[in-house]
């Protein structure tokens, strides 16, 4: 895979955008920066499998690998018997059980803060390690901002995981294993039709214990239904995309 998109470094990195946010669909996003097609392609914290089909039958990936580290989804995952192209594996990003230069594609899609803080590094030396020189890592990640972002803080702040997770993403970089080969913010609109097709999204899920209790929960509810319209609640979230370029 050749570079075409060139290296903007590590001080071109920004947390947050200077200007607007693009505003599309994240499949559109991949489509338009990354060649899929024909290409074997590992992700990295895969959840209910949702983008995993995408990338398997809308956008031709040759073979997929997908990981998710939640026991009970991955048996879930395992129990798809329509996507015959995808393996599915337990295990989290710090080990990937896969050889050196094995994938010509890495995706983590808003998995990266939820590695561990300390394994962060580990976790893109080993993306580093199974890329063919030239592969890419497309990592997108949400924006501690906007209306959506202050109804989720209510359930869990990642305010210090999300900036770590940056961080290491700059440090990736700065240390020449990767090219920051694009970074790209953008916003995907998103809406939920009740309270409780919102709760059953985010707050009752196997992968997280959120130990809330019912004067949180109320809490959350309240925030959510301040959105609510009879159209159900709409929100724009933002997102920040660093795609990484493997240097020889």
């Amino acid at each position: 895979m050749t570079d075409l998109l060139g290296d903007l470094g590590a001080a071109a990195m920004r947390l947050y955008p200077a200007g607007e946010y693009r505003r599309l669909d994240e499949l559109e996003l991949i489509e338009e920066l990354v060649p899929v097609r024909g290409r074997r392609v590992l992700e990295l914290g895969c959840g209910a499998a949702w983008t995993t089909r995408l990338l398997a039958e809308r956008l031709g990936a040759a073979a997929v690998t997908a990981t998710e580290v939640d026991r009970v989804q991955h048996a879930k995952n395992l129990a798809l018997g329509d996507l015959p192209g995808v393996t599915f594996r337990l295990g989290g990003a710090e080990a990937i059980a896969a050889a050196d230069a094995s994938y010509d594609l890495v995706f983590m899609l808003k998995s990266l803060h939820h590695v561990p803080t300390d394994l962060m590094d580990r976790a893109l030396a080993e993306v580093q390690r199974v890329l063919k020189p030239g592969g890419l890592l497309y990592c997108s990640e949400p924006v501690y901002q906007g209306p959506f972002n202050e109804v989720m803080r209510l359930i869990q702040d990642e305010q210090v995981v999300r900036e770590a997770a940056f961080a290491a993403l700059r440090r990736a970089v700065g240390r020449g294993g990767f090219a920051l080969a694009a970074e790209v913010f953008f916003e995907s609109a998103a809406s939920y039709p009740d309270w409780p097709s919102f709760a059953s999204r985010f707050l009752d899920v196997t992968h997280s214990e959120r130990q809330l209790d019912a004067a949180q929960r109320a809490a959350i509810r309240a925030a959510f239904e301040r959105h609510l319209t009879p159209a159900g609640a709409r929100f724009l979230k933002p997102h920040r995309v660093d795609l990484l370029q493997r240097l020889p």
